[in-house]
């Protein structure tokens, strides 16, 4: 392993919906399954689909450049072209998007693009990418606006 890998487990509220998400839509090939949960590749990370509709709710939000951003979510940084290809196939697969894909910091340090979805479940993803990757965890980037 190059690499630590990391896992998630999440709940959806229909196994069959989230696969048709994450691996029709976003691509990741499924590893194992049961009747209550599916593996999923995701870019080399595992998550876990587990069925447990109880658990499905809404994330609180925090503002940030005048958006409501989920508090809960997990996503990946992406290479920018991947990014846009990311963000086409979204777009084209009619996906429930949270924040429209964007630049933030355009021409500044720390220039980045994102975009946040909601599976079918309700579950909220971020797709980000960095012009300059070193800024990922630069310690001061541009102000951005809070509401």
């Amino acid at each position: 392993m190059a690499r630590p890998r990391f896992h998630l487990a999440f709940p959806v509220d229909d196994l069959e919906s989230a696969r048709a998400f994450y691996a029709g839509v976003l691509g990741c090939a499924t590893g194992r399954e049961t009747q209550h949960w599916i593996d999923f590749d995701f870019h080399g990370h595992q998550i876990v689909a587990h069925l447990a509709p109880e658990e499905c709710q809404r994330a609180e939000t925090n503002p940030v450049d005048g958006k409501d951003i989920p508090v809960r979510h997990f996503g990946l940084i992406l290479d920018w072209d991947m990014w846009e290809d990311l963000a086409v196939n979204l777009t084209d697969a009619g996906a429930d998007f949270i924040v429209d894909p964007y630049v933030r910091f355009e021409n500044q340090p720390g220039e980045q693009a994102t975009m946040f979805v909601r599976d079918p479940a309700g579950n909220a993803l971020e797709f980000k990418a960095f012009r300059d990757e070193a800024m990922i965890f630069a310690k001061e980037f541009p102000k951005a606006e809070t509401a």
